[in-house]
């Protein structure tokens, strides 16, 4: 059976997830969600809702990659680093450049950044937000 290009657009845009990665993955995925750190709950208060304008979704599965929170419509993921990212730049380098080439911005804020000076993280993310959203 042929697959008209078209149809492909059809598919919903929350079906991110390599099929072979979602089945063993989704476990995971909702440990994360159900264990956020308190910086990631901090954020997700001012994420939740279209508070900013566009729906984020929390530990969203895209592709083999976790993060941790992600507006699907205009492509834009926001990280959450606690201290463990210290010790594997190249890997969060390379999750990085992955999903860029995916189509996705990646902003990165350290734990610290969004406890201490959560306006902001929440300024640069509206921006970005702005940026993507704008034809």
């Amino acid at each position: 059976m042929n697959q008209n290009p078209e149809d492909k657009s059809k598919k919903p845009r929350w079906l991110t997830a390599s099929k072979s990665f979602y089945p063993t993955y989704k476990y995971e995925r909702n440990r994360l969600k159900q264990n956020m750190t308190p910086a990631e709950i901090k954020l997700w208060h001012y994420l939740r809702n279209k508070k900013l304008g566009v729906k984020f979704r929390r530990q969203h599965i895209i592709e083999f990659y976790i993060p941790d929170f992600v507006a699907l419509s205009i492509k834009l993921i926001v990280e959450v680093d606690g201290k463990i990212h210290l010790k594997q730049k190249k890997e969060d380098a390379e999750r990085t450049r992955r999903l860029e080439l995916l189509g996705y911005k990646v902003l990165r804020f350290t734990n610290e950044e969004v406890e201490d000076d959560i306006e902001q993280v929440i300024e640069i993310i509206e921006k970005n937000v702005e940026e993507l959203k704008e034809p």
